[in-house]
């Protein structure tokens, strides 16, 4: 039976996507599903508006790292997660100037905590990357003030809205939008 545990690789930043494509397919060619069965980044979706258009991208939580479920006293394993292109090793090994020392699993309350929020932010509908301030100048991008300026008045996060102090005919005048309406302006 495998002593299965979760540990830590240090990743290029920007690359664990590719580690994680790698290092499947590295388990699949050698029959190390036993032993590793699952590779994990630990992220969220979240949503920007660009050009009146809601993009939705993918955010690390921990950006530089890749979190593996793996049975490192079975063979090769351990050899086969850190030469894998873009490995730096395993987080808590001594940085990997001690040979034989062991990396460290991760606390079950640590896994637990960050596998909480993957599953939390799964269940919950996307963010947005970036949340309104209050005196912040916006452009509307939607509905009947569509091409207007305002200055956010008041933000309420958990309806999603803003309300926006627009000039219309030369008067101020608070509107109220959702998140999805307005735009930052640069």
């Amino acid at each position: 039976m495998a002593e299965l545990n979760w540990y830590v690789v240090r990743a290029v930043s920007g690359q664990e996507r590719k580690v994680k494509n790698y290092l499947e397919n590295e388990i699949v060619r050698q029959k190390l599903d036993e032993y590793i069965p699952q590779v994990l980044i630990p992220s969220e979706k979240v949503f920007e508006m660009r050009n009146g258009k809601k993009r939705v991208r993918e955010r690390n939580f921990f950006p530089g790292y890749v979190l593996i479920f793996a049975d490192l006293n079975y063979g090769e394993v351990n050899h086969t997660i850190t030469s894998i292109p873009g490995v730096l090793g395993f987080l808590g090994d001594a940085e990997g100037k001690l040979p034989n020392k062991k990396p460290i699993p991760l606390r079950l309350s640590e896994i637990n905590r960050i596998l909480g929020r993957v599953d939390e932010v799964d269940d919950k509908e996307e963010k947005l990357d970036t949340p309104f301030i209050v005196g912040e100048t916006i452009k509307v991008m939607d509905g009947p003030f569509n091409g207007f300026t305002g200055i956010v008045e008041e933000v309420f996060e958990e309806r999603k809205k803003l309300n926006v102090m627009v000039k219309i005919f030369g008067r101020n005048t608070p509107v109220e939008l959702n998140y999805m309406q307005v735009e930052k302006v640069q």
